[in-house]
Parts: structure tokens; sequence; C-alpha cells
């Protein structure tokens, strides 16, 4: 498995507790695995088995969340769950003794062998590319970017579940929110987060961001401990197909095989999805196959959220985005939940668009139609 980020980690990991027999060895460039990330998910985004297998996994759950937005505030009893990289390293590498091989980049990859950059070749029955995103000239993406900051507080913060939006904040020209994570009565995560047609990140402005709102909230910051920033591909319309045979022959997993939820970005849910199909029968000459026409069939399922996404993002003015999300959000709890989890029924698709749009008319109808071919 080339690169130890989430996907591949999930499906190593997994492969260690249901198929002992396999010799299974990840390859990542960095010094350890995961990088520097905080991966999250809704308890309803996974059935009750998914849980189980991945709970040494977790470090933080709470019994809800909430969000805000300028004119509605909302809290939700959806159990949501953080992983950090910390554990996620610890954990995958517990699993795999001795078959973890840091600091060594890859400088091409085939069906069955990995170069790395100082010119070592390792041969395997199946490779699997998993080094996340590249280039998608096939695909038409939005992007979510964000920066953190783990930061201790002069005193207690009061938080006892996440803000997983707070978009009531300038909106910097697209739509933008706060989120936090109270890891103690004193720690907290908070993320900048910013919804753009370009990946490009300033990190600069975006952790002021942070401190700005840490400062408007009364918080006083004592230490940060760390920082950690993402672009995550939110899709608007594309030809997977393309895309994937673009990719060469190689095994794709994660975010590199176009695996993860087209609103959102989050990619834990289609990882532990992905590393499930594959370990009930998994072949090493036909994984790449396998994987791929997955890769396929998730993408053509969710045409519905690239509309969505489309019309985010093409059709409602910059500055006022943020409505979309406040309109979605005064919908019942359970229909939310199914929408996280990729799973809405037609009811939900039909009630999630019905009623006056928070966007115009016009540029609504402009994305009704996707370019691309699923």
């Amino acid at each position: 498995m080339v690169g130890g980020g989430l996907a591949n980690g999930l499906l190593a990991l997994r492969l260690s507790q249901l198929r002992p027999d396999l010799d299974v060895r990840i390859v990542e460039a960095a010094q350890t695995l995961g990088g520097v990330h905080t991966w999250s998910f809704f308890d309803s985004d996974l059935t009750q088995a998914q849980r189980d297998w991945i709970a040494p996994l977790v470090v933080h759950r709470w019994p809800g969340y909430s969000v805000r937005f300028p004119q509605f505030k909302r809290a939700l009893s959806t159990p949501y769950c953080s992983v950090t990289a910390e554990r996620f390293a610890a954990v995958v590498e517990a699993a795999l003794p001795g078959k973890v091989m840091l600091g060594a980049p890859v400088a091409s990859v085939s069906p069955t062998e990995a170069v790395l950059a100082d010119g070592r070749r390792l041969s395997a029955k199946a490779v699997i590319d998993g080094r996340g995103p590249t280039a998608t000239p096939d695909l038409a993406l939005g992007f979510q970017k964000f920066v953190g900051l783990e930061v201790r507080l002069a005193a207690p913060h009061g938080l006892t579940t996440p803000i997983v939006m707070d978009a009531c904040v300038d909106q910097a020209g697209g739509y933008r929110f706060l989120y936090t994570l109270p890891f103690d009565d004193r720690t907290l995560l908070i993320e900048d987060t910013r919804y753009t047609d370009g990946d490009a990140l300033d990190r600069a402005a975006f952790r002021q961001g942070v401190l700005d709102y840490a400062r408007a909230q009364g918080w006083e910051i004592e230490t940060i401990f760390r920082e950690e920033d993402g672009v995550l591909p939110v899709a608007l319309d594309g030809d997977i197909g393309a895309h994937l045979s673009r990719m060469g022959p190689t095994a794709l997993s994660g975010l590199r095989a176009g695996l993860f939820h087209p609103t959102t970005g989050y990619s834990l849910p289609d990882a532990v999805r992905l590393a499930d199909r594959l370990v009930r029968d998994f072949e090493p000459a036909t994984v790449a196959e396998d994987i791929r026409r997955h890769a396929h069939d998730v993408w053509a399922g969710r045409g519905f959220y690239r509309l969505l996404n489309r019309m985010l993002f093409r059709a409602a003015r910059p500055d006022e985005r943020y409505k979309v999300l406040e309109r979605f959000y005064r919908l019942p709890q359970p229909l939310v939940e199914r929408f996280y989890a990729a799973g809405p029924t037609l009811a939900d698709k039909a009630r999630i668009l019905s009623g006056k749009p928070p966007v115009p008319i016009g540029a609504a109808l402009t994305c009704l139609v996707e370019r691309g071919r699923a």
C-alpha cells in the first residue's frame, strides 16, 4: 500500500483483522502515518458493525453537535466522533508490526511494483496507491479549505458538544464557517473553513480567522499545540470513468479514487466502506478492477449531491451561499443524517429541493444538467 493515509490505513487494519494470511505492507513518504489530521464522522454514517471495528481509532465521541447561522441555530442529537492522526498511526502500526516503512517516498507505481525515490524496487501481488488527490482534469471540483489550531484556553470554554458549522461570521466572498471541537474543558480544535472555487490556501489568512473567532467568543488562547490544514474536493460534475482511466492500471484508494462525500469532503465513511467491501473477498489479481467498479458505482449513485453542489457554487451568490445550508439544517434530523451518510431517499431528495430555492431560479436551472458522464 503506497501512502499511509486514512484509506490505506483503514484497509490495512481491516485486512489484518480478517485476512491475517495476507502479507500487507505500507510505504509512506513521511515520518509518520496519517500526517497531521483529525478525521470526523457522524455515528449515523456507519453501521454498528463498522463503528465496532474502528472503535479503537476513536479518541473523542460527543452525544450531539450544533450549527449556527445568521437566522437559525440548532442542536442535533446525532453523536459525533473524531479520530486523531496520532491514534490512527498507533493502532495501524500495532496491527502491522514491522510492516510499515516510513520516510520512503515512492517515485512510480505499477499494478505489482513500487519504485522508491532512492531506486529500490518493491514487488507485490498487488499495489494500492492511496497517496491522496492528484490533478483531476476529467472532474469539475470546488474546494473546501481549512486551517485548524488546537489550542489551550486560559479558562473553560463552556462547550459540551462540537459546533460543526458556525456561519455567523464574515463570509469572505464564499461560504465560510468556523468548526470547533471541544477536547476537554479548556482544549479546542478551531478550524476556519471556506468553500471556494480555487484550491489555493492562504494559511496566514485562515489562521488569523481562527484567532479572530476565538477572540470574538471571549476565549483567551494560552497555548497553540499544533496546526493542521487541508484542501478537500467538492464534486460538481465530471467523467469518473475518464478520471480512473487516466490514473492508469494500478489500484487506487481514498481521494485518489474519487471516494469522498461529494459535499462535505469527508472521507472516513467511504474508506470504511471500501475496506469492508474488499475484505470480504480480497483477490490481489482483481483488486484494481474491484475498486474501480466500486468507485464508478459510488460516483454514479451521487449525482444528486453534485447537483446541489453546482447550485451552491454556480447559482448562489458567493456571500449568500450560507443560506443553502441554513435552509438545509431546518429539515428533520433523520433526513440530515441520511444526507451525510450518502443515503438519501427519493422523498428526502424531493424535500430538499421543494419550496422556494435559496438561489436565483434562472441560475438554478442552468445547474440541472451534468456535463460529465457517470
